[in-house]
């Protein structure tokens, strides 16, 4: 039976290496996704053309392939793999899966998850999602693991402690207090 496994990480280079090391055990490039939230980079790489390859590694398998694209409630994003695929079959065909939320529950991950995943790329996270067979289930967590990724729990934890409740893509990009510091007086 295939499942998906998924994993954030607050760092880029931690994101990258997961995907590196899963690509070194095997792992295809058209099974592993990324998705993540650098407004600086990806608006930069965007003027020139779209390809964010230089966000990450670059070079060959997944990370060669990245993409600049919007996501309604994240802002600009780069993306690569089968769930950008999701988003875009979607989005051309007017359904659900079209925004973010629909294309991550597409993928097996719970709606609870998928808003969990959707607010940890919007606070400028970076989110791996693998398929995989359960026999090869253990391997790819230990990966996924042994790269830095976030405890999710506890991190939604601290998501609720400051009211966070669902992902809404009406709010736009995450701002923290220092973004808002010379907006504020």
């Amino acid at each position: 039976m295939a499942r998906t496994i998924t994993r954030s990480y607050d760092d880029i280079a931690d994101a990258e290496t997961a995907v590196s090391r899963l690509e070194a055990a095997g792992a295809q490039s058209e099974d592993i996704s990324i998705i993540g939230y650098r407004p600086e980079q990806v608006e930069a790489d965007a003027r020139h053309g779209g390809e964010v390859g230089g966000v990450v590694g670059g070079g060959a398998g997944l990370l060669g392939s990245l993409a600049a694209l919007p996501i309604p409630g994240v802002g600009p994003a780069f993306a690569a793999g089968w769930i950008l695929s999701s988003m875009a079959v979607g989005a051309v065909a007017g359904v659900a899966a079209g925004n973010l939320i629909g294309a991550m529950t597409s993928t097996g991950l719970n709606d609870d998850e998928a808003h969990y995943f959707a607010e940890t790329i919007r606070r400028g996270g970076v989110v791996v999602s693998v398929r995989t067979s359960d026999s090869h289930a253990s391997v790819i967590e230990k990966i996924m693991d042994g790269a830095g990724s976030v405890d999710a729990e506890a991190r939604r934890r601290e998501y609720e402690r400051e009211g966070w409740k669902r992902f809404d893509e009406s709010a736009g990009p995450y701002r923290t207090p220092h973004d808002l510091s010379g907006i504020i007086s």
